[in-house]
């Protein structure tokens, strides 16, 4: 038995006290800070909802330890280190997960029927003694840190935590029940494609003119969409914009924490370059929970943030494997009950986003209506001209965040999100339930549940820059995944379309329609679509022979005026000034948009044989510093004019703390 549970076999001689004297004493005569420090600290806390230790630790002003020991000393107990004193074995049963979870403590040490429990959070161990009630007569908190005990839950509920993060969403609107039925829809597959080739064989021209009305029907959906958001977007610049505008201005209320995760995959040097990007941002770091979330069996990542020194406001949670499922789904779903915050984000391991990105989404989320429960941020890429297919991603992208989305927000349409830069409100996020942990486009499947339980998604100006893929392999794997989880979350939510119809109203209805199936379709029919060239130059066509010469160039005619739509709306989307480069290439996305055919096959191949596989995108391949000519400001580490203090004061505008306040904290 260690020292420390010799001195605690003694409970009285543990029993916290009432403290005696503030945190900042504590520290000041601990020599731990200057009183300097402590009273820019208190600068701070006049504005942001957060404790004095925490901004001390977050603003580099004192070491982790010094503060625990102090918080220790403070509460009159003691501070465990748990690598070196690691909780009893067999005390898992004594608290329960969630109190675990909500008051950041661990059942460490049983005295005699008095059980020790080690908390980062020992201002709030009277209120998990009063909501544990009869089922802890006994409890006596130690300090430890916070990271500890997070890792501690984990292997204590591990298992629990894993098994509720796979199957958090009810099962009603969810796809995980389809790993049962995979033999079933294969026989059906190998049934449909027996009966395709059949028809073929047994009435070519008339399969092939059906198949071709339908890929038409859906080119109508998707342009008629298109020019619905692209007419839209053209009257907002006329007229005042319903997009939320967020001035870069003191926030005049305290701020919340805010709790962003960061899912990571077998990343091998993208650590240190995030580490890099998020301290660039200028919202408080003391409000700031960042969370890294990677898989307990990934040692590749777990290597890498190894050799990564974290800040005290970043830390790692470690998602256990369990029931054979590894997806980023489930890993946000396991690490939601880690984070802190009242709002929850979202961010990719290559994201680098702007430097006020929080402060915007704090101000609108202030600002908004209660049932706002979303914003999702604008994505761009940072190596616009790493080579072709870059350029042309680019260009696809600045389409659809720049124009496309914008419309169909203003339309009042869904918006299926995008994977990252998403923020939200907690309470309503977890009232939904968070990710379906099997859904491999749980973003887009999120944004249909929030507009289904009458929840808005409001897009926000605030730019996150990520890496184009720009090797064609891993683009095609890319897309390919998007796509198979469009059409599977297509499926989920048309189990039952009357009642679908009747959460959205018909016009959103049919948007639902058009941005999943008719997209899967667009991608999967290209081909049929690529045929109405023949007649353009000529040759003759099914269509012609079955329907008549006027129903075949009707069908062109639509048919050059969407590849005509798309041209002018990327035109449009690459016409600011961080895009104009990108201009003429707009003329060669006809020889890029073929390759998503590939990828729709493959997808639907994936979507039969195996629907929960996560195709990862690769990270690190040009890493920012590498791009030719950088969108982002370069980063550089910050110096004496830019310091976290001088930042934040300029601008929150702390006003200084009361004299009475001063003197009793120092």
């Amino acid at each position: 038995m260690s020292n420390l549970r010799l001195h605690l076999s003694d409970p009285q001689a543990a029993r916290p006290a009432r403290p005696s004297m503030p945190l900042g004493r504590h520290l000041i005569e601990a020599g731990a800070i200057g009183k300097s420090d402590l009273i820019h600290a208190l600068d701070l806390q006049n504005h942001v909802d957060a404790p004095l230790g925490e901004i001390l630790m977050s603003e580099g002003l004192a070491n982790p330890q010094d503060v625990l020991e102090a918080l220790a000393r403070q509460h009159n107990t003691q501070f465990v280190d748990l690598r070196d004193d690691p909780p009893q074995q067999g005390l898992g049963h004594r608290l329960p997960a969630s109190l675990c979870l909500e008051y950041r403590a661990i059942a460490w040490l049983d005295m005699g029927g008095t059980l020790i429990v080690a908390t980062s959070q020992p201002h709030r161990f009277a209120t998990l003694r009063r909501a544990l009630g009869d089922r802890a007569p006994a409890i006596l908190p130690v300090v430890a840190s916070e990271q500890q005990i997070q890792d501690e839950i984990t292997r204590s509920y591990g298992g629990e935590l894993a098994h509720r993060a796979a199957n958090r969403v009810p099962a009603a609107i969810s796809c995980r029940g389809w790993g049962a039925a995979g033999r079933r829809r294969l026989l059906w597959a190998i049934a449909a494609a027996i009966a395709l080739l059949c028809a073929l064989i047994i009435a070519p021209m008339g399969t092939l003119t059906a198949l071709t009305l339908l890929a038409f029907i859906t080119l109508l959906m998707t342009t008629a969409l298109k020019a619905a958001a692209l007419w839209s977007q053209i009257m907002a610049k006329t007229a005042e914009s319903p997009l939320p505008f967020i001035a870069k201005t003191t926030l005049p209320y305290r701020l919340p924490r805010v709790s962003i995760m960061v899912p990571l995959l077998k990343e091998k040097e993208i650590a240190s370059a995030l580490v890099a990007r998020l301290t660039r941002l200028t919202y408080p770091k003391s409000l700031l929970d960042v969370v890294l979330v990677l898989e307990e069996t990934d040692t590749t990542t777990k290597q890498t943030l190894a050799r990564t020194v974290l800040p005290s406001w970043i830390s790692v949670i470690a998602v256990p494997a369990r029931g054979g499922l590894t997806t980023k789904p489930r890993a946000l779903n396991y690490a939601l009950d880690f984070c802190k915050g009242s709002i929850i984000g979202v961010w990719d391991a290559e994201d680098a986003p702007e430097p006020d990105q929080l402060e915007r989404v704090v101000s609108r989320f202030h600002q908004a209506p209660d049932n706002v429960a979303c914003l999702q941020g604008i994505l761009d890429y940072y190596n616009p001209r790493a080579n072709w297919l870059a350029r042309c991603f680019t260009i696809e992208y600045a389409a659809w965040w720049r124009v496309l989305l914008p419309g169909v927000a203003r339309l009042g349409l869904v918006i299926p999100l995008g994977g990252t830069t998403l923020f939200f409100r907690r309470n309503i996020l977890e009232r939904l339930a968070g990710w379906d942990a099997h859904n491999v486009t749980e973003d887009a499947d999120l944004g249909v549940r929030l507009a289904r339980a009458g929840y808005v998604t409001e897009l926000l100006p605030t730019v996150t820059y990520e890496e184009a893929n720009c090797r064609l392999w891993p683009w095609v794997r890319q897309r390919s995944r998007w796509l198979k989880g469009f059409l599977v979350t297509w499926c989920v939510h048309m189990r039952d379309p009357a009642q679908l119809m009747q959460d959205l109203g018909w016009l959103r209805f049919i948007g639902v329609q058009t941005m999943l199936l008719a997209t899967v379709a667009q991608f999967t029919c290209a081909p049929l679509l690529w045929s109405f060239w023949l007649a353009v130059i000529g040759l003759a066509h099914p269509v012609e022979q079955i329907l008549g010469n006027t129903a075949l160039w009707a069908m062109v005619g639509v048919f050059i005026l969407s590849a005509t739509l798309n041209l002018g709306l990327s035109l449009m989307a690459v016409s600011g000034k961080a895009h104009r480069h990108l201009m003429w290439w707009v003329f060669t996305t006809p020889f890029y948009y073929p390759f998503g055919a590939l990828a729709a096959f493959k997808g639907l191949y994936e979507f039969i044989v195996s629907p929960f596989f996560w195709d990862k995108t690769q990270h690190g391949v040009t890493p920012l510093h590498d791009t030719p000519t950088p969108i982002l400001p370069e980063e550089k580490p910050s110096t004496s004019a830019t310091s976290p203090k001088l930042v934040f004061r300029r601008r929150y505008q702390a006003s200084p703390p009361t004299e009475a306040r001063k003197q009793a904290s120092i």
